[in-house]
């Protein structure tokens, strides 16, 4: 991959970095030799980033030539953004106050350069802040509070001329680190014509794919050309680098997973699943409306906000569930039998939502999953209560049979028809993607409990009734958008 270095003519200083030609913001913009060039990984080193201005075009026409900018106009919008500072220091809050404990001062300013810095206790966090704001070369200033935590005040872009002296050998290294290609294994193959991000995250209690399936995805994807490499949220950088990316991590609207999603929709990739469906299937608040909306049934349910609260056991009656928005694996759902427990319980969910969702009470043996890809049925599941539990999931139990109940997976022709083809109608509203519908089935009718982004798939449960077949019928569906994606950029 052709790797370009943009850099103002009037804060050049000698770089040399083996495989990376320099070139200035004007040649990238008005010689046509470099609008030519195919998937070129564009470096913007221009002395500003303000809109409209040389830098602003670099990172515009790059996306535009389908290269692939560092940084992106989305990050130079996110330099600006007030919003943004305080999301970064909310994520990395706990990191943030360890790697400064120790500091006197109220101030304290770190310069990153392409992810490093020169104190080796900060480069955990300095990678952090560039897999959160990847440009070149950032300044990050913290503030210590009256209550003596530190929070991000600013970034802002430094320009090449005011690196320190004694910071540019260093600087130079570390942007050879970065642009210096991935090493990788040599095989007695040829390559791999196409390449996937698959994320996953150590030590994830809730993953929704154990090692075997995660093995079993790349298996099936090396069957296709697809070259699977697994990556973790310290690779946000690396991205740009493969053709797809397959998010195997739990997700969530506010974690890094969503961050991921956004810049391989940047940068016009396959991703599953998508932003759009995260943030869709993470809301209980959204899919109730959704499901209202277009008569999918689904238990009689209420949004509850603070004006409303006193009446819904009239409405719903008891027992009932309460949910939080964003809940999952049973956590943040209570189900409560009592008016006094109901009124506890609401109270400390409106603290932390403005809405929470109420749900009539529907006991089952099971609840099916129904696993949809693209729109059209995948896999069918049935989910069985834990031992002496009302749900699958039972986070205060001794023993696994207690902590989890039974699976039983069977081709798709073997579940009712009608469940089959609610999921399909559910998911189809949500988007395009790879998705888990949950339904409880009473008198032969079928209620849609709630829709997954990014479902389980593990191996010696989802897959019991495919087999590998399961995994290769997601990475021919990968492989079917990433053509699609190549053939459209060679059309234009």
């Amino acid at each position: 991959m052709k790797m370009l270095l943009v850099v103002d003519s009037a804060q050049k200083w000698e770089i040399a970095i083996p495989g990376v030609e320099v070139i200035s913001p004007r040649d990238y913009l008005t010689n046509p030799e470099f609008a030519k060039i195919r998937g070129a990984r564009v470096i913007n080193l221009s002395r500003t980033y303000h809109y409209q201005g040389n830098g602003y075009y670099v990172s515009l026409l790059a996306a535009a030539r389908n290269h692939r900018p560092m940084p992106s106009v989305a990050t130079m919008r996110d330099l600006q953004s007030v919003t943004f500072f305080r999301y970064v220091s909310d994520d990395l809050e706990d990191m943030i106050q360890k790697s400064f404990a120790s500091l006197p001062d109220k101030d304290f300013t770190m310069i990153i350069y392409f992810g490093r810095n020169k104190e080796k206790r900060y480069e955990k966090l300095s990678l952090r802040l560039f897999n959160a704001m990847p440009a070149p070369l950032i300044q990050a200033q913290f503030t210590k509070t009256k209550s003596g935590r530190w929070s991000v005040r600013r970034f802002s872009a430094i320009p090449l001329s005011e690196v320190p002296e004694d910071d540019k050998q260093f600087m130079i290294n570390a942007a050879a680190e970065y642009c210096a290609s991935p090493k990788r294994i040599v095989h007695a193959k040829p390559p791999a014509p196409f390449s996937m991000g698959m994320l996953v995250q150590p030590g994830d209690s809730f993953a929704p794919s154990n090692s075997k399936a995660l093995d079993l995805f790349t298996k099936a994807g090396e069957k296709l050309g697809i070259d699977v490499v697994t990556i973790t949220r310290e690779d946000f950088t690396r991205v740009p680098e493969f053709d797809a990316l397959f998010i195997r991590a739990t997700t969530q609207v506010n974690n890094h997973t969503f961050r991921f999603a956004r810049l391989a929709e940047m940068e016009n990739m396959p991703v599953m699943d998508d932003s759009l469906s995260i943030l869709r299937c993470t809301n209980k608040v959204f899919l109730t409306e959704l499901m209202n909306r277009y008569n999918i049934r689904i238990p009689r349910t209420v949004i509850i906000h603070a004006e409303n609260r006193a009446r819904i056991t009239s409405e719903i009656g008891l027992p009932c569930v309460l949910k939080l928005p964003d809940s999952a694996f049973s956590l943040g759902v209570i189900k409560v039998n009592t008016r006094e427990d109901f009124a506890v319980h609401t109270a400390q969910m409106l603290e932390k939502s403005d809405m929470i969702i109420a749900q009539e009470f529907v006991p089952t043996d099971f609840d099916w999953r129904i696993g949809v890809l693209a729109g059209e049925p995948l896999f069918a599941c049935k989910y069985f209560m834990a031992e002496r539990h009302w749900q699958i999931y039972n986070h205060g139990g001794k023993t696994e049979d207690e902590r989890c109940g039974d699976t039983e997976a069977m081709p798709i022709e073997a579940a009712p028809p009608v469940v089959v083809k609610t999921a399909i109608r559910a998911a189809r509203l949500v988007g395009n993607g790879l998705y888990g519908v949950d339904i409880k089935e009473r008198r032969g009718l079928p209620y849609v409990i709630e829709i997954n982004d990014n479902p389980s798939i593990d191996n010696g449960i989802e897959d019991r009734a495919l087999g590998s077949k399961l995994y290769e019928i997601i990475m021919e569906e990968f492989l079917k958008r990433i053509r699609a994606i190549h053939q459209n950029n060679r059309k234009s």
